[in-house]
């Protein structure tokens, strides 16, 4: 294996799993995604309610990547995000058969750096007033991590068509100019604890290492590339003629040895902390708390699998058949934490076994309802896994 090739085999391996998970083995990719953590950080914090669709994990997810920013920078951005691996495939092929990179650098790079921001900005407030990922109809990676429902529309792949179109000529152009989650990245990555250093009395001055650098910085007039897009993704190191001699390091206290290598590790090994974090300190995405519990009797959970609690607007549909005013009414529920999942969500539901019980907690999930305000009659969508209402007679 040449060492020029590792970066774009590990990029393919990581996209080669996001789309195993979503198409073969039909996971649920976007509850993965760490923009998703911030997208519902702040929604959670206030009202203990994830926003449609994501998950804990989504903000596990996020904070292993900015962990990972801060230690080697955008390292994720060069090796494990789907956008930014097809976009490095894409343009190396392009390479191959002639067709020639158009270099954006200067004032123009500069402005452009900044429209991520803009679009962070807007995504984050919308998003935050509504509760709603509205920008999922427009959103290239959820083009490509998604199950292709009713919840993409044709726009989200327009947009992932002009990136696979722009890359054939530009590096990486999404990464660097419109991806909200680079301008999360950007901040911590800045003040990212490893650098690359440039020898000065190594260096022969060919200047290979700017024309190389997916993220077009001028690598080859500064001692230190302070610059916050900086993927140490180890191109410029690999690709610099007297690399041998130390012209180029990746600096963390000390000189990393095979950067590359150490990077994938570590960035691997904060993965799998987000993964074991969703396991061991799995905490529900929706809350909802109904009645202060203090000075009733017994108190008693029942944890329940549940079809039809797939996102926080089904989940809000939940909490509203439990607190129905027909003959199903259900007296002494105090708090319902779910895990709403396309598939089969986990309930859990807080009640006083005075008032209640399972059979009663049943019912009012299953059971038709009359809606007087609507004038209708809902039909429950929900289905409790091993509950059959049938069976009760």
């Amino acid at each position: 294996m040449k060492k020029t090739n590792f970066r774009l085999i590990v990029q393919s391996l990581f996209l080669a799993f996001v789309l195993a998970a979503v198409f073969i083995f039909r996971e649920h990719a976007e509850a993965w995604c760490p923009f998703g953590g911030v997208e519902t950080i702040y929604t959670y914090a206030k009202t203990g309610k994830m926003v449609c669709s994501l998950a804990v994990s989504n903000i596990y997810i996020l904070i292993s990547v900015l962990l990972l920013t801060l230690l080697l920078r955008r390292v994720f951005c060069g090796y494990a995000c789907p956008i930014g691996a097809i976009s490095t495939l894409l343009r190396k092929g392009a390479a191959k058969i002639g067709i020639k990179q158009i270099h954006v650098t200067g004032k123009v790079d500069r402005v452009l750096r900044l429209l991520k921001y803009v679009v962070l900005a807007v995504i984050l407030y919308v998003t935050w007033t509504h509760s709603e990922l509205y920008f999922r109809t427009a959103d290239p990676c959820y083009a490509l991590i998604s199950r292709h429902g009713e919840d993409i529309t044709f726009f989200a792949y327009i947009v992932l068509g002009l990136i696979i179109l722009v890359s054939l000529f530009i590096m990486m152009p999404f990464c660097r100019w419109f991806c909200p989650l680079a301008a999360v990245m950007n901040p911590i990555s800045r003040f990212g604890f490893s650098k690359i250093k440039r020898d000065t009395d190594v260096c022969i001055d060919c200047g290979k290492c700017s024309k190389i650098c997916p993220m077009e910085i001028d690598v080859a007039n500064v001692k230190t590339v302070n610059d916050a897009s900086c993927m140490s993704c180890g191109d410029c190191i690999e690709g610099c003629p007297v690399k041998d001699k130390g012209a180029l390091k990746l600096n963390f206290i000390r000189t990393i040895p095979r950067p590359r290598i150490v990077a994938v590790i570590v960035m691997i090994a904060l993965f799998a902390g987000a993964v074991l974090a969703v396991n061991f300190f799995d905490i529900p995405s929706y809350i909802h708390v109904h009645d202060d519990p203090q000075g009733h009797g017994e108190l008693e959970t029942l944890e329940m699998n549940v079809t039809g609690v797939n996102c926080n607007g089904s989940a809000m549909l939940f909490v509203f058949f439990l607190e129905r005013d027909d003959i199903y009414e259900l007296p002494g529920y105090f708090k319902v934490e779910a895990w709403p999942h396309p598939d089969t969500a986990r309930v859990k539901i807080h009640y006083d076994t005075e008032k209640a019980d399972e059979t009663m907690i049943y019912e009012a999930v299953t059971e038709a309802y009359y809606d007087p305000i609507d004038e209708r009659w809902r039909v429950s969508p929900f289905q409790i896994e091993g509950y059959d209402p049938l069976m009760l007679e």
